[in-house]
Order: C-alpha cells, then structure tokens, then sequence
C-alpha cells in the first residue's frame, strides 16, 4: 500500500529504534543491527538498562540506552520504532508513535483487549495514513507465502479445511495460564486462519483434553480449538506449549481437489519422541528449539519488508485491523476455554481501506 504524500519518503538508511529487549526485543536489536539493509539501530528503550546497555556493547555501541520507551519514541534522530514490549503497555506506545507519525512494527498483541485496539485504529485513522504494522511474522515465512500463493490460485477449488499444529517444548514461567495459551500461542493460528483463507472467522470453541503431567497445576495443555470460518470451513488447531519435544509449528489445507502441508522438516513417516536418556526430543535429525529458529527466515524477511515500504514511505504486511480482529478471537477463545461452548466472534464494523490480504 502506497501512503499519502505527507510521508516523505527516506533518503538514507532507518534510524530505527527498539522498545523492549526481552527475548524477542534482543534478537530484533540483532537483527536490525547486524542483518538488515538500509537500516541502522539507534536507540534501545528498557527499564533494565543494564541489559540494554550490555546488549548495546555487544552490538558495538553507538546504540543509545534509555529506561523510558516514551523518550526513545519522542526522539526526532529516531525514524522508526520497533515495538516488542508487554502488550498490556502497547496503547500508550502506539498512541505516542501515531501521534508524532511514526512508523511502527509492533509484536503481537496489538493490545489486550478490543477496545484498546480499536482506539489505536482511530487514531490511525484521524492521522490520515496506516503507520502500524503488526508483527505476525508467518505471513513472511517462505513456506507460509507458497502455500497462500497456493490457495489463492483456487487450482484446486475451494478450501475447506485447515489443520494447523503448535508446539513448544516447555513454559519455563511459573505464573503460565491456560489463558495464555490462547492469547499468546493461539494467536497466530487465528492470523494464519484470516490471512491463508481471506475471510473471517465467525466462531471459535476450546476443547480441552486431559492435561499433559507436564504442565502446571491447573494450567489446560494441550488444546483443541475449532475456527468456523465466515465461509463455513473449519480450522483445527493444536496448541501444546509443554510437549517436550520441540518447537513444531505445520499445516495442512485441504481443497475440493487436493490439499498441501508445510512446516514438516522430513518425508515419509514423521515422529517426534523424548529421548529416553535425557537428551532433547527428535525426529532423527533434530527439531526446533524455539521460535526464533523456526522462523528466523520470517523475521528477517518481515523486518527487512518494513524497513523497505517505511524507506518507500509506504506500510506492508498485517496491519492494525488484523490485530484487531485477532484480540477479539481470542477473547472469545478465552471465553469458550472457560465454558466449552462455541463462541461467537463479532468485529466492529470496518471502514479500514487498507487492510492486508
């Protein structure tokens, strides 16, 4: 999408800045230190600023240091804002960097709950331009990408089915909930769902099978989840935060006349299997130990992606609609893991004209 001309397009590399360097925030500090073109870290924003500041010197220095993100946002030598904080602070964040009409690429949740969200679609809105992207980095992964190319052919008729599987290989947080599995895991399949089938998603219904001995006392692992989707295609979903294994993230959709998967790294029978000698879980050739692996390719390409439309003065990739519409399935999600009953979704009427597909 193209904005305004009010956005000036860059003559030189982003001067980006990073909120937050917790695991996510420290490896996108790396990332745009160290891998991405036409782009420069300049600040990092921490109330731990001597992680930050270690984290700075590791990246060779240069990189400003401040406890308050508010400072970093507010800084005129700061082009663009990379946002990886607690969501439950993402309003105020985002609300400073639309008001000063600064791009921003904000990891999931856009923010906790819907009417924080839509607050910050109003404001982009009253800004006159989009300056929000949301950090749903699947939609950059190459395999993702094909298997979108894919559906959106309609080679193979409509698609009726997905079946999508998340798997962590442990929560080491004492303080995990059941409800966090939706908010923070299942979040992605919700995206997945909307984005590989262009549609909405109507209802949503948790199952929750017998707990694995793994999990925390009281904490709801694995869960089932069934999207029925505008069209009237089902979503299955498996999340499994504590499956011991690794990280394995796949899915499977299924058309009138044939059907694709991805996310698998063998051919032939798949199994995945805790070593009983103590060592990690394996398919025979290893599995993922977390995220960042996975898809580091996704992050680099959804990072380098922003920095290039910002650079264009323009904005790619999901955007504050589809983080939106993502907090509001996952409420009812939580809703329904407490009832077991579907629930329905119902989004705010959209106005958005640049919404991503």
């Amino acid at each position: 999408m193209t904005l305004p001309s009010s956005a000036t397009p860059a003559t030189g590399p982003l001067r980006v800045g990073v909120v937050g360097v917790g695991v996510m925030g420290a490896d996108h500090a790396r990332r745009v230190a160290t891998r991405i073109a036409n782009a420069t870290l300049v600040a990092i924003a921490d109330p731990d600023t001597g992680r930050a500041q270690g984290l700075a010197d590791a990246l060779g220095g240069g990189v400003r240091v401040v406890a308050d993100p508010m400072e970093l946002i507010a800084d005129d030598g700061v082009d663009a804002v990379l946002l990886a904080s607690p969501g439950s602070v993402h309003p105020e964040q985002l609300l400073a960097c639309i008001e000063r009409g600064t791009p921003v690429l904000c990891e999931k949740p856009l923010t906790m709950d819907s009417d924080s969200s839509l607050q910050v679609i109003a404001a982009e809105r009253a800004a006159g331009r989009p300056l929000v992207q949301v950090g749903f980095m699947r939609r950059f992964d190459p395999e993702y990408a094909r298997l979108k190319q894919l559906l959106d052919s309609r080679r193979w008729g409509r698609t009726l089915l997905l079946h999508q599987t998340h798997r962590n290989l442990s929560v080491p947080n004492p303080h995990f909930r059941s409800e966090m599995i939706v908010r923070d895991s299942l979040v992605h399949e919700v995206d997945c769902a909307r984005w590989l089938l262009g549609e909405e998603i109507a209802s949503v219904q948790v199952i929750s099978p017998t707990p694995t001995s793994h999990a925390l006392e009281g904490v709801v692992d694995p869960q089932v989840s069934i999207f029925r989707m505008a069209s009237g295609a089902v979503v299955t979903n498996e999340v499994f935060v504590n499956s011991r294994t690794g990280y394995e993230v796949r899915c499977e959709a299924v058309a009138e006349t044939g059907s694709a998967i991805i996310g698998r790294p063998a051919s032939g029978i798949y199994t995945t299997h805790v070593d009983p000698d103590g060592g990690e879980g394996s398919w025979g050739g290893g599995i993922d130990p977390d995220y960042r692996t996975r898809f580091e390719r996704a992050y680099d390409i959804e990072v380098q992606a922003w920095v290039d439309a910002t650079r264009r003065g323009g904005l790619v990739g999901p955007t504050s609609w589809d983080g939106y519409a993502s907090t509001v399935v996952c409420t009812a999600g939580m809703e329904s893991l407490a009832t077991g009953r579907p629930v329905e979704v119902t989004l705010a009427p959209s106005t958005e004209s640049a919404r991503a597909d």
